[in-house]
């Protein structure tokens, strides 16, 4: 078989071509759309708050018991 990607000759059995990677048929099942989960830039902010936030506690308790 020839790859329709490249045309490097590939096994007939072959799943994907070995010098590109191309699949050699469509996929039986795709992926669900990961689209709508990235985090917006406030959850992110709110991230960094937190973990500032138990860092300067912990810096805290550390002073107090030195």
């Amino acid at each position: 078989m020839i790859c329709k990607h490249c045309g490097t000759e590939i096994a007939d059995k072959a799943l994907i071509c070995y010098r590109c990677g191309t699949a050699t048929t469509e996929a039986k099942f795709k992926a669900p759309a990961t689209a709508g989960r990235k985090r917006s830039r406030r959850t992110l902010g709110y991230v960094i708050a937190v973990v500032l936030l138990v860092l300067l506690a912990i810096l805290l308790l550390l002073a107090r018991a030195g």
